[in-house]
Order: C-alpha cells, then sequence, then structure tokens
C-alpha cells in the first residue's frame, strides 16, 4: 500500500502556516494560527490591547486578569477548501491562586483519498492537530503584568501520530491607562514523539513585541506589531522571480538599501480599530510579509489586507473578519465572547 505522505504533509503545511514560505521549518505550525476574529482583522499577529478580551489574553498570558473572570471565547474559521481551525478559551480567578485560562486549539485538515501504487482508490483518511493549554497571568503593579502558559500537543497525519509540548511566556508594560506594550516569548518547546521515527523537528518558536494605544480625543486605537524577532531575514527567494538583464543576460541584484528596508517590513504588522459608537467597530489592518509571499506580480489585489468588524448584542460580543491570503478567496473568522456572569 502507497501513502504519498510527502505531498500530504506539503498540503497541510503550506496553507496552515502563518507565513507559508517559512512554515514548513517546523512541527505543530497550527500553534502559530489564531482564530480570533479580532486578532485577523487587525493583520492575524496578536496585539498588545489590554481590554478583557479573552480572545487576546489566550495568546498573550500577561493579559490575563481578575477582569476576565468567568469568560467564554469561541473562536472559528472557514480556511480554504476543508480546512478548519479554532479555538475556545475559558478564565477563571481564584482569590489565593491567581486568574487562569484553560482552552484548546484545534485544526482539522478534512477528508483525503487514499491509494495503492497502482493509483486506485481504497478508501479515505482525515488529519487534525490539537493543544490543550493552561494559562497563568498577574498583575505585578500599576505598570507591569506578567503571564505564562503550557500547552499539551497532539498531531495526527492519517498512521503518522506525534507529541510535543511548548509554553508562552510574555510581559506587559503600561505606560498610561490608554497604552500598552507586550514582548511574548512564544512556542518554547520541543517535539517529544516524532512521526514514525523520524527525527525529532523543531516547534514554530517565535519573538514578538506589540504595542497599541487609544488616542486621546479620537476613538482610534492603533497597533503595531513586529513578529519573528528572533530571525531577521524572512524572505524567500525564488529563483524564477529573478529579472535579468537584458544585454548582458546576467541577473540584476536588487539595491542594499531596497533589500534592507523589505527584510525589516516582513516583520511588520498593522491593525487600527475604530469605535465610531459604544457597542460598534470597525478593523482594518495590515500584514506586509503576507503580501510579499502570496501576491501574484501578475494581480496583487488586495492580498495582505485584512477588515472586519465587532458587535455587542444583549451582553455578547461577536466579531467578523475576512482576511486576504490570495486571489483564491478569502478566509472567513468568526468569534464569539461573553461574561458568563453577566448572561446568567
Amino acid at each position: 500500500m502507497q501513502r504519498n505522505l510527502k505531498l500530504f504533509i506539503i498540503s497541510i503545511l503550506l496553507p496552515v502556516g502563518v507565513f507559508a514560505q517559512t512554515g514548513g521549518r517546523t512541527v505543530f505550525n497550527f500553534l502559530s494560527n489564531s482564530s480570533s476574529a479580532r486578532i485577523a482583522a487587525l493583520g492575524g499577529v496578536t496585539p498588545s490591547i489590554a481590554d478583557n478580551d479573552l480572545s487576546i489574553a489566550f495568546f498573550n498570558p500577561s493579559l490575563i486578569s481578575p477582569e476576565l473572570n468567568n469568560h467564554l471565547a469561541l473562536n472559528y474559521t472557514d480556511f480554504y477548501q476543508t480546512i478548519q481551525y479554532g479555538d475556545v478559551a475559558y478564565s477563571h480567578t481564584y482569590d489565593k491562586f491567581g486568574s487562569f485560562v484553560a482552552g484548546m486549539q484545534f485544526v482539522n485538515y478534512g477528508k483525503f483519498t487514499s491509494t495503492d501504487e497502482a493509483g486506485n482508490d481504497i478508501g479515505s483518511f482525515g488529519a487534525g492537530e490539537y493543544a490543550l493549554s493552561l494559562g497563568w497571568g498577574r498583575r505585578l503593579d500599576s505598570l507591569f503584568s506578567i503571564g505564562a502558559d503550557l500547552k499539551f500537543i497532539y498531531s495526527s497525519l492519517e498512521i503518522y501520530h506525534s507529541y510535543g509540548i511548548a509554553a508562552d511566556i510574555s510581559a506587559t508594560y503600561f505606560p498610561d491607562s490608554r497604552s500598552s506594550l507586550s514582548f511574548v516569548v512564544r512556542n518554547v518547546g520541543r517535539q517529544l514523539t516524532p512521526y514514525q521515527e523520524s527525527t525529532v523537528q523543531p516547534v514554530p518558536f517565535e519573538l514578538q513585541l506589540a504595542y497599541s494605544s487609544l488616542l486621546r480625543h479620537l476613538p482610534l486605537r492603533y497597533s503595531i506589531v513586529l513578529h519573528d524577532l528572533q530571525r531577521w531575514d524572512l524572505r524567500y527567494n525564488d529563483p524564477s522571480t529573478a529579472t535579468s538583464d537584458p544585454v548582458t543576460g546576467e541577473t540584476v541584484k536588487q539595491d542594499k538599501l531596497t533589500n534592507l528596508l523589505d527584510e525589516g517590513m516582513r516583520h511588520l504588522v498593522i491593525g487600527l480599530e475604530f469605535m465610531p459608537v459604544k457597542n460598534f467597530t470597525v478593523r482594518v489592518g495590515y500584514n506586509h510579509q503576507r503580501r510579499k509571499e502570496m501576491a501574484l506580480d501578475s494581480r496583487t489585489s488586495t492580498v495582505g489586507f485584512s477588515w472586519g468588524f465587532g458587535l455587542r448584542v444583549k451582553k455578547i460580543n461577536i466579531n467578523y473578519a475576512r482576511s486576504t491570503w490570495h486571489l483564491n478567496g478569502s478566509p472567513n473568522y468568526i468569534s464569539v465572547t461573553a461574561n458568563l456572569s453577566d448572561l446568567f
């Protein structure tokens, strides 16, 4: 029986890694995916917004606080083809032990056709990955907060299975009541059990720096996130896109300053939130690396841009977003968060 594992793994890693061209370097890349509609609308990388949104605190544990006590967050993403992923989180504060968030991330890759050596259909199989997590956060004083979480990971790709463990560590500085600056160390861990006795592969370790601020005289919040700070050059060099001199035929090298700016911009994600009324928010975001890697030269369109809105209806927060990854279409994100104490 022939199982085309190579093509199967490629079909998984390319669409699910947060940044497509760097996604194949590690296992468990779904850990980097947030299905929060709010995060997706702001560019797809977790911002530093301390307004008691459990969907953000789930990925930045230093924002876990007593204000999130008894909050529930449900996030779902209808990704490309049959791929679906999401997460669920619940927060509770104990007087003696502090504030905690328990949750689960999942990704379902759908059904695949299994064939023999001759290409005959002999059935189907599924694939999915899961992570159970427990996070803790504490406000040290009016200026600083810290937090950490621990994730237990399970991956099932047809008959191949793998286990892993990872942790996030973060700290947030509050210069004033409207601003916050977070430093996040994501996915410190390892693959415990490799697929079919293969070599142990690294998990998607990442360093992030995020800043957000609400303007004083305008209902507008901006967010700036620098991601993948552990590695400077995030570019993918595709030989097929190289330009040649029409006379000599030699490859034309790009200007060093242009390369430097491009390398720096690929770490940058920008998001804006506009709140014209109390219970309604409009959001837009821009992810430069996604645009550079996924846009086509013939038609760049809105690849790399995202948008969404938030609406509060009867003590329930509903968020929706669309994020353009490719000309093939834009995934839909939907999130529901609520304070259960207000509901019941």
